[in-house]
Formats: C-alpha cells, sequence, structure tokens
C-alpha cells in the first residue's frame, strides 16, 4: 500500500485546513486509516483513526470537536477536516494504514503496516 498525504500549509489561528491521504486501491478497503502527527521535540502521537468501513472513529481528546476524519473507499482516500486551528497543532502530519477489517479503529501507531511521507501543518500568527 502507498500513501501520498497532501494539504498541509501555513495558516492563522482558527483557520482550517483540509490534508487528504491517497492510497494504492489493492488494500485501502481492508484497512483502519489513522493520521498521526509529530511536533518538533516531541513524541509522534495519535490525532484520529477509522476502521475500513468508516463506521466508527477515534479522536484525541485535544482535537475531538474540531477535527473529523472521514474516508472515501471508492476513491481510496481519507481526509481530516481540520478546523479551529491552533498553535499547539502545529507539527508534520503522517498518514497511516493498518491492514484489517476492525470494528474499533486502531489507535497504536506501532501496529500499523505502511506510512506515509506526511505533510507539515503550521499555525502560526
Amino acid at each position: 500500500v502507498q500513501l501520498q498525504a497532501s494539504g498541509g500549509g501555513l495558516v492563522q489561528p482558527g483557520d482550517s485546513l483540509r490534508p487528504s491521504c491517497a492510497a494504492s486501491k489493492r488494500t485501502f478497503g481492508n484497512s483502519d486509516m489513522g493520521w498521526f502527527r509529530q511536533a518538533p521535540g516531541k513524541e509522534r502521537e495519535i490525532v484520529s483513526a477509522i476502521n475500513w468501513s468508516g463506521t466508527k472513529a477515534y479522536y484525541t481528546n485535544s482535537v475531538r470537536g474540531r477535527f473529523t476524519i472521514s474516508r472515501d473507499n471508492a476513491k481510496s482516500t481519507v481526509i481530516l477536516q481540520m478546523n479551529s486551528l491552533k498553535p499547539e497543532d502545529t507539527a508534520v502530519y503522517y498518514c497511516a494504514a493498518k491492514l484489517g477489517t476492525n470494528l474499533i479503529p486502531v489507535i497504536n501507531g506501532a501496529r500499523y503496516d505502511y506510512w506515509g511521507q506526511g505533510t507539515l501543518v503550521t499555525v502560526s500568527s
């Protein structure tokens, strides 16, 4: 599975971004998809994840209510709608795929099988 993330950028606090991740079609429909981020000097953390069918999603506490994850299995794409961005959201955002048809999406990054190259999100005034 090849993953290509895009849609990062430089925005001001309160703005929105909509990074997306395109995957090769072969196994996208049978994979959990996750968004992770890593800020300078910090460890990688889970941001959000969605199960293979799009019926269950997870959000870390700091983004719940501001971010929305969605997927289009026909287009092999997962999107992270990020609203009300804060400076602390600044990080490189990575999409990842975990093979399997889980009811509850996996949130442990060590269990993910494939990773994209990352897209930089900078929130600054």
